[in-house]
């Protein structure tokens, strides 16, 4: 069988998935066609009551990375021959990971406030730096504002993570390298909490994130915005990186493992990386973790195009990777502290609606809250509807357990795939301030209440 098939158990199939084979003769089975593609519940449900494992084409349809994010360990799932030829096999340490340092302490609602106000002192601390560089003032550059509002990022994401998420999603895109830098270290910071680092580290590793950059304001926009480089142009591009050092060493109170972030974040794991072409545990971890989240972001929001892709075809291009330019625990964890459909993303039910992920359920990552925006016609709905996946499965399944209901009566809602942005007219903006602003009322009625009820 070729490496395009891939074995998964039934209980992992989703929607979009293409079945080309089963663990029982086809003759054994209702389905009239060998290989179809999974459309509906109905048909995941069928085959969960038949069979134990499937295969599925990930060529033809969608691959597992879903249901990766349920079951996924480091060390299950075996190399394909073509990625054993690509990958490093040079033994790595083992990540130690501190899961539920830090919980959640404060509201989305509250925290958001908060949030819009330092993410724009972040923004502004930022495009200060790079304007002091572009105009050679290097004796003059100051980095203290920057070191405190990438700390004080740090404890807004440690306090609730989806507040920053916001407001990264909908920032806008005109200043690339800015918005990019500003991004990447929210991204570092939600992973850097995922796998519990500590404060002190996360500090370190937001202050390198958001100066990883600042070596391109040397080069010229155009070679920066080149779709394509020659080798020599490559090779200058590359330079950034050894630029960006050499600037923050000259730079008064940037610590050495800030600059090791900013010098380390584009090597990768098999020695392809620059400028050293360090490989394995040369890199330190924090540069391990700036190089996925600049990835990442790179992948979600390219330079040039108007509009990012989807998270899941990031996602599956970074899970292509793992063992080969990235660590493949780092990569795993990393998909675990996003999540698959991030805050903010665009989304299609099991129904056919279409809505959009406004807070993330931290232990059932692929159960967000969204809100519903069009109906299964995709039409624009009188009323936003807000669904909290979560709660909407353990009601259902609580109906089923107690035999209320059979499942051929129940049609749980699924994520059936996640929309590339700007499929639709939706503002994801005002879905964003429409939600906070309900929380806020809601609250509000709430405090009013009690205080009615005590007078």
């Amino acid at each position: 069988m070729g490496i395009k098939q891939v074995k998964v158990d039934v209980n992992e199939l989703t929607i979009g998935m293409f079945v080309s084979g089963l663990d029982r003769p086809w003759s054994q089975t209702p389905f009239p066609l060998q290989g179809f593609y999974l459309r509906d519940l109905g048909e995941i449900n069928q085959l969960k009551a038949l069979c134990n494992y499937v295969f599925i084409d990930i060529e033809k349809g969608r691959g597992p990375i879903a249901a990766n994010l349920k079951t996924i360990a480091p060390s299950a799932k075996k190399a394909t021959t073509r990625e054993r030829v690509s990958s490093f096999n040079e033994t790595v340490a083992p990540l130690k990971i501190q899961r539920g340092l830090y919980r959640e302490v404060e509201p989305l609602q509250r925290e958001v406030k908060k949030a819009r106000q330092l993410h724009q002192k972040v923004y502004g601390a930022v495009v200060e730096v790079m304007d002091q560089l572009e105009k050679n003032q290097f004796d003059a550059l100051s980095l203290g504002e920057t070191k405190r509002v990438a700390s004080e990022m740090v404890d807004s994401v440690l306090r609730n993570p989806d507040a920053f998420t916001w407001l990264s999603r909908v920032q806008e895109k005109d200043e690339y390298t800015y918005s990019h830098a500003v991004r990447s270290s929210v991204w570092a910071i939600l992973f850097g909490r995922h796998i519990g680092l500590p404060k002190r580290d996360l500090d370190v590793l937001a202050m390198g994130v958001l100066l990883k950059d600042v070596g391109k304001v040397m080069l010229d926009l155009a070679l920066l915005s080149k779709a394509e480089r020659t080798a020599e142009e490559e090779h200058l591009y590359e330079t950034f990186v050894e630029l960006g050092c050499e600037i923050l060493r000259k730079t008064p109170g940037v610590e050495p493992r800030v600059i090791s972030v900013v010098k380390t974040h584009c090597e990768r794991l098999n020695g392809s990386g620059f400028p050293q072409g360090l490989s394995g545990d040369k890199i330190p971890l924090l540069g391990k973790i700036a190089g996925i989240v600049t990835f990442y972001d790179h992948v979600t929001n390219p330079r040039g195009s108007r509009h990012p892709i989807a998270p899941s075809k990031a996602v599956a291009k970074l899970y292509e990777l793992r063992n080969i330019q990235f660590q493949e625990e780092l990569v795993v964890e990393f998909i675990r502290a996003i999540g698959l459909y991030p805050t903010g993303t665009l989304v299609e039910l099991s129904t056919g609606e279409v809505a959009v992920v406004v807070e993330q359920n931290f232990e059932r990552r692929l159960k967000p809250r969204v809100i519903v925006v069009l109906d299964a016609y995709k039409q624009p709905l009188d009323e936003y509807l807000l669904l909290d996946l979560s709660e909407d499965d353990k009601r259902k399944q609580e109906l089923l357990d107690s035999g209320k209901k059979s499942r051929y009566e129940i049609e749980k809602i699924e994520i059936a795939r996640d929309l590339e942005p700007g499929s639709f007219d939706v503002d994801i903006a005002s879905i964003r301030d429409h939600y906070l602003m309900k929380n806020e009322k809601k609250g509000l009625m709430a405090l009013l209440s009690r205080l009615t009820t005590r007078t």
